[in-house]
């Protein structure tokens, strides 16, 4: 643990008070400016569209230029897309919305890199720490950005508008933290080769990195589904905003306060069986879920959805660490993060969709698709392992 290490904890956690203020804002002020009610999460799909657009441009950066450089123009972009996000709502304008948030993707990419980064500025022994460390300082987010979000709603003439132009001071605040961190060089070239390490069809046919990606994406895709819709659904169940800023909050706690010690339970009971907690908690808040529409229900539910996706994604992130090579980082996280990103997306489209037209209900139950699909891929891996332990 060291003071980069700390002060990249914090840049997580200003990266996340921006999510979790888009999620908190960006339904509902889709919702009031959409032509239909389906299309309210648009702008939270182009969130994550533009991260997956972003992906390969990233990791070319990354690559070029490094992660300090590659990182500063990401919370460039984060602050640009936040002002233009802030005119967006301002002049009612709907598709330049989207188209804000599609570009604000690009800092969405470059941010998610972060856990990847922790790995290197930590000793080999501690990589699952280090990782499992910054993931914590979410838990900035889980405060500032519920906070943010209801303590700015009515700054200025325009609901929410006050909250994107906030989140430009929260880009300006993290490009200060970044510029006193030092990354850990690239890793030298190897002799006789490009320093491109292997092709990355050869990389993600290793079954380790096809388990780390699917599962990782699928827990993800799972999380925005559900946490994408609540806004709407509390308030088609009559709950004032103050109450989803709170369920919001407290599920972002649930995201990132199992940080401080997954990385210990990774150490201790291994990456595969954190992982499968991991899906059972997901499938228990799909349970309390299904059990009602009061408030209670909505914040154990989303409590527990943010400790399976911690437990899963967590996991999943120090699955993939051994399925590459140092010369490979930025092409595999590359590959990675793009899964992610297009199953976030159509998560975000399907939340917007199936919450408007099916109900809370059927949402929650078409959940368990995805959240089946990744037990029987970590179940395969576990057979796998255990019949070929140097896999």
């Amino acid at each position: 643990m060291n003071r980069n290490l700390w002060l990249l904890v914090l840049c997580q956690g200003l990266f996340l008070t921006n999510n979790v203020t888009f999620i908190a804002i960006n339904g509902l002020v889709g919702l009031s400016l959409a032509p239909l009610g389906w299309m309210a999460t648009l702008p939270v799909m182009a969130y994550v569209v533009g991260g997956a657009l972003s992906t390969g441009l990233v990791a070319r950066t990354q690559r070029r230029f490094g992660r300090k450089a590659s990182f500063e123009l990401g919370l460039l972009v984060g602050l640009a897309s936040a002002l233009l996000c802030g005119y967006a709502a301002y002049s009612r304008n709907f598709w330049l919305l989207v188209t804000a948030t599609l570009v604000a993707g690009y800092y969405n990419a470059n941010a998610q890199l972060y856990r990847f980064a922790a790995a290197e500025l930590a000793r080999p022994a501690f990589r699952e720490k280090a990782v499992s460390l910054v993931m914590a300082g979410g838990l900035l987010g889980a405060v500032a950005g519920p906070n943010l979000a209801a303590g700015t709603r009515s700054l200025g003439a325009v609901p929410f508008a006050g909250a994107y132009l906030a989140l430009a001071g929260v880009a300006l605040l993290a490009m200060a933290l970044l510029a006193f961190i030092d990354f850990a060089p690239p890793p030298p070239k190897q002799a006789g080769s490009s320093g491109g390490g292997r092709p990355l069809g050869e990389i993600m046919r290793q079954p380790v990195f096809i388990i780390a990606a699917s599962a990782g994406a699928l827990g993800y895709g799972v999380m925005n589904l559900l946490m994408a819709a609540t806004p709407i659904a509390m308030q088609v169940c009559g709950l004032p905003f103050s109450d989803v800023a709170w369920v919001l909050e407290w599920h972002v706690v649930g995201m990132f306060a199992p940080g401080f010690f997954t990385g210990h339970l990774i150490k201790r009971f291994g990456t595969l069986a954190v992982m499968a907690t991991g899906l059972a908690l997901n499938v228990a808040c799909v349970l309390i879920a299904l059990s009602g529409v009061e408030f209670r229900q909505f914040v154990a539910a989303l409590f527990l959805l943010g400790l399976g996706w911690n437990f899963l994604f967590t996991g999943a992130t120090t699955l993939a660490l051994t399925a590459y090579r140092p010369e490979e980082k930025d092409t595999a996280q590359g590959a990675l993060n793009f899964c992610v990103f297009a199953v976030l997306a159509l998560s975000s489209l399907a939340s917007g969709v199936l919450v408007t037209t099916q109900g809370w209900t059927l949402l929650n139950l078409g959940s368990l698709l995805p959240l089946g699909l990744a037990a029987l891929a970590l179940g395969w891996l576990a057979l796998r392992q255990r019949r070929r332990p140097a896999t």
